[in-house]
C-alpha cells in the first residue's frame, strides 16, 4: 500500500514538473542528443544548484518575489494562464530551466529564443511605484533582468540554506548562470554574488505591493494541488517565506512562521529526494550525450594516431 501511494505521488510530481508521469517527456529524452557538452556540464555550479531539490523551494520564493515588480505582475495578470493551468505553466518554466542547464548549446539557445518570441507578444500598461501609467513589454531588458536576478538569487539562496557545497562557490554559480541571462536578453547579468544582491537591491524603489500582489499570493499560498502533496507544499511554502529577507516579507505582508520552517523544509526535501530519485532524468540523459561525445572523441584520437582497432 505504501509503495503504491509513493508511486502515485511520484507520478503526480513528475507530471507537474515535466509533463510526463515517468519524468521522461520527449524534450527530456532529446537531451541525449546534441553536439556538445552545453553551456555548463558535469562538475559545474549550475548542474549542482539547478539539479538539486532546493530549487523546489527556490521556485516558490522566486514567484513570491516576482509579484513585487508591477511591470512583471501586470504581464502575469494580463496574459498568464496560471489559474486555469497552473501545472502546465510550472512544467513550462521547469522545461526552460532544465533545458538551459542540461541541453547542448543549440538546444539551450533554441529554447530561449522560443521564450523570447513569446515575450514579444506580452505587452500592455501598468501603474508604477510613483502612480504613473507606463507601457510594458515582457521583452523589455529591465523586466527580463528582474526575472533573471530574482531566479538566480532564489536558486542560490535556497541552495545555500538547504543544499550542499557549490563547486567553485556562489560567485561561480552566478557567473555561470549569467549565460542563461544573456540567452534571454539580459544586457548586464551579475557575475558575482555581490553584484547579484546589489542588482536585486537596486530594484527596491520600483517594487509595489497592491491588490494584484495579494491576489497572486493567495494563489501561491494555496494552489489547486492534489491533497496528497498539499501538506508537503505548505511546508515548502513556509520554508520559502522563512528564507526571504525581512524587507521583502514585510513588503509582501508575510510573517516568518513561528514553527521551525527551515528545519522541516529540509526534512521534506530529503523525502522528495527519496520519492523522485536522484539524479534527475534530465541529468541522466545529458550524461548519456556527454558520454557519447567523449567516446566519439576518443575514437577520433585513436584513428588519428593509427591506434583504432578498426584501422
Amino acid at each position: 500500500m505504501m509503495a503504491r501511494s509513493t508511486k502515485g505521488i511520484r507520478g503526480y510530481l513528475l507530471t507537474a514538473f515535466s509533463g510526463s508521469p515517468d519524468g521522461i517527456p520527449p524534450w527530456v529524452a532529446q537531451l541525449e542528443h546534441g553536439d556538445d557538452i552545453g553551456y555548463f556540464g558535469p562538475g559545474s555550479a549550475v548542474w549542482t544548484v539547478n539539479g538539486g531539490t532546493p530549487v523546489l523551494v527556490a521556485g516558490i520564493r522566486a514567484l513570491l518575489m516576482q509579484t513585487l515588480h508591477p511591470g512583471a505582475m501586470a504581464g502575469v495578470h494580463d496574459w498568464s494562464r496560471y489559474r486555469e493551468d497552473p501545472l502546465g505553466r510550472l512544467a513550462g518554466t521547469v522545461r526552460w530551466v532544465l533545458s538551459t542547464t542540461f541541453d547542448d548549446r543549440a538546444g539551450a539557445e533554441a529554447g530561449s529564443a522560443q521564450v523570447r518570441k513569446m515575450h514579444t507578444r506580452v505587452t500592455g500598461e501598468y501603474t508604477d511605484a510613483s502612480g504613473s501609467r507606463r507601457p510594458y513589454s515582457a521583452a523589455d531588458p529591465t523586466l527580463v533582468s528582474w526575472v533573471h536576478v530574482v531566479f538566480a538569487e532564489s536558486f542560490l539562496s535556497c541552495h545555500q540554506l538547504f543544499g550542499g557545497a557549490i563547486p567553485g562557490g556562489a560567485d561561480r554559480y552566478v557567473a555561470e548562470w549569467a549565460s542563461a541571462g544573456e540567452l534571454m536578453g539580459v544586457l548586464n547579468p551579475p557575475r558575482t554574488e555581490a553584484e547579484l544582491r546589489g542588482q536585486l537591491e537596486a530594484f527596491g524603489p520600483e517594487l509595489v505591493s497592491d491588490e494584484r500582489v495579494a491576489d497572486a499570493l493567495r494563489f501561491i499560498r494555496k494552489p489547486p494541488l492534489h491533497p496528497s502533496v498539499m501538506l508537503g507544499y505548505r511546508v515548502l511554502f513556509a520554508g520559502a517565506v522563512a528564507s526571504l529577507d525581512p524587507q521583502y516579507r514585510r513588503l509582501l505582508g508575510l510573517r516568518r512562521p513561528w514553527w521551525p520552517a527551515l528545519t522541516l523544509t529540509r526534512g521534506v526535501l530529503v523525502l522528495l529526494r527519496w520519492v523522485l530519485g536522484r539524479p534527475s532524468s534530465s541529468e541522466v540523459f545529458a550524461r548519456k550525450r556527454i558520454a557519447r561525445l567523449a567516446s566519439l572523441d576518443s575514437r577520433a584520437q585513436r584513428w588519428n594516431t593509427g591506434d583504432d582497432d578498426d584501422s
